[in-house]
């Protein structure tokens, strides 16, 4: 079987909105002098007298098998895991979750095992571990070895189908992007057929894929690797497992990294981290904005305006006007339209990276004899196992707000207050249609348990925004400390060349070490840290 599965495009994580500003909040202080070794908080008695769980039986690795032209790291195996599909019923059927491990190079310096657990929700631990794998065994200087999962839908995983229609499985029609005039009758029909198409295909398989159910297969892992503790560095989407698993087991957690984070709040996991993409994009634009207007774009050919504020402008009359009249692409039957557009940004908005692919599809769209490129991600349906996953991940988690609740004011609203989103993040999803009520109340995150935690958060985070850090930062209380990076983008660690940030989790990693208090970290590689506490 080969592990290995393309990477989902996220459907994730966002933060809330509250009354903060970016400025204000991440002002730094003093140079820090002064590093703290790991301490207990105050715990509960009952917090680590909780039972190990169900043991598994050992695991048989061996070589993973990625296609071909897909590099993994030389000595990365693969394995699979069996589950319970119901934990509720553990003698019940199973299903099978893909695992994957890269020993430490350094068996001198092991001291334990990091799970690496992935975003999303729809994203391949296995695939993760190929990508960061390397880095990250160098930067923890063979601390670890390194362990990852597909979580259950995804990759080489158990999954399940909803038989989605091919045309309601483009991110354009997953997103609810609502339709030029704003309406949303579209949407809704589209999201109420998709409900029923899970609810009537899905079965139990797809009701089984929840964070919870995650959290009880990481611990089941961590049973099968024989370890009474493991250390967790989670990005995104797994950031949040990661902090529900610590939440859950706090005895069996030795150090925990907290990347790129939303909000815990159980009442709006899932459906505030959509809602809030909105305040997310709008705070990260003006970093694409300031790069398309930069001098130095003359010679590449890239530049879109003069000055940084003439960007936005321009980006949304050119959305207006494919609206109206949509341009022929280089995929014949799929032209570009406004929300084929605003989609790009959205993807385009979390690595620098993908400023410059993005300038390219402006121009071609602005030329009148240009054929707009797409990318595969804008131009091809999403494999149906891959929406259902993603879209059972945020339903069965927690009860969204049903479908008369007020989704085309809220739309309307949103439309004025973040134009670039064009009103998408509140708009009405098959959540709205979906039958809730398997799993309990999302567990909620507190400042009972170790003080363990690392948190690293980008300013300008157009999936996760740094209000919905402050979110997670202050449920945690004196359990965490918090590095900020003073620049835009989605995943910080290993993520987006911060040396300053790297250095920070790196060091907490192998020797346990945090900084005194919550730190800033300037851009780009530099030597200095700053206090924002």
């Amino acid at each position: 079987m080969t592990h290995w599965t393309r990477k989902a495009l996220p459907l994730t994580l966002s933060a809330t909105a509250v009354a903060l500003t970016l400025t204000a909040a991440a002002t730094p202080a003093a140079t820090l002098t002064t590093a703290a070794t790991l301490t207990p908080a105050a715990v509960t008695p009952a917090a680590h007298s909780r039972p190990m769980g169900a043991a598994a039986p050992p695991l048989a690795w061996r070589p993973c098998e990625p296609p071909a032209g897909t590099p993994f790291p030389a000595g990365q195996e693969c394995a699979e895991l069996r589950v319970p599909l119901d934990y509720a019923d553990p003698g019940g059927r199973t299903v099978e979750v893909a695992v994957t491990r890269l020993r430490t190079d350094r068996p001198d310096a092991r001291r334990g095992t990091l799970l690496v657990i992935p975003g999303g929700p729809g994203s391949s631990g296995v695939q993760r571990l190929a990508q960061k794998g390397a880095a990250l065994r160098a930067a923890t200087a063979g601390a670890y070895d390194l362990v990852s999962l597909d979580p259950r839908g995804v990759g080489a995983s158990t999954r399940a189908s909803c038989r989605i229609p091919e045309a309601d499985r483009h991110l354009v029609t997953l997103r609810s992007w609502p339709a030029p005039d704003g309406s949303i009758a579209a949407n809704t029909e589209r999201s109420r057929r998709t409900a029923e198409l899970c609810a009537r295909n899905g079965g139990p398989v797809l009701r089984s894929f929840t964070t919870r159910n995650e959290v009880r297969d990481l611990d089941r892992l961590r049973g099968a690797l024989g370890e009474r503790k493991v250390s967790i560095w989670g990005t995104s989407y797994g950031s949040y497992v990661g902090a529900v698993y610590a939440q859950e087991h706090p005895g069996r957690v030795d150090r925990l990294v907290l990347d790129s984070t939303g909000d815990p709040d159980p009442g709006r996991v899932a459906y505030g981290w959509l809602a809030n993409m909105a305040p997310g994009a709008a705070a990260r634009f003006p970093d694409f904005a300031a790069w398309a207007a930069d001098p130095a774009r003359e010679d590449e050919g890239l530049r879109l305006a003069r000055r940084p504020g003439d960007v936005q402008p321009l980006f949304l009359a050119l959305a207006e006007e494919l609206d109206r009249a949509p341009k022929a692409s280089d995929v014949p039957g799929t032209p570009l339209t406004g929300n084929r557009l605003r989609q790009a940004l959205q993807n385009a908005l979390y690595s620098d990276a993908a400023f410059a692919p993005l300038a390219r599809l402006v121009q071609a769209a602005q030329d009148p004899r240009g054929r707009p490129a797409l990318s595969p991600d804008l131009a091809r349906a999403m494999p149906d196992e891959d929406a259902s996953m993603m879209l059972a991940a945020i339903c069965n988690d927690v009860r969204w707000p049903g479908p008369d609740t007020g989704y085309a004011r809220r739309v309307a609203a949103d439309r004025v207050r973040h134009p670039l989103t064009a009103g998408m993040p509140a708009n009405i999803t098959p959540c709205a249609f979906w039958e809730y009520g398997q799993e309990p109340e999302p567990t909620r995150i507190t400042d009972e348990g170790p003080s363990n935690v690392l948190m690293i958060q980008s300013l300008r985070d157009p999936a996760t925004p740094y209000a919905g850090a402050l979110k997670m930062r202050s449920a945690l209380g004196a359990r965490a400390r918090m590095v900020t990076v003073e620049q835009g983008g989605h995943g910080v660690y290993l993520g987006n060349g911060n040396a300053c940030g790297d250095r920070v989790v790196s060091r907490f990693l192998v020797t346990g070490q945090r900084p005194g208090q919550d730190t800033h970290c300037p851009d780009g590689p530099v030597s200095q840290q700053r206090q924002s506490g």
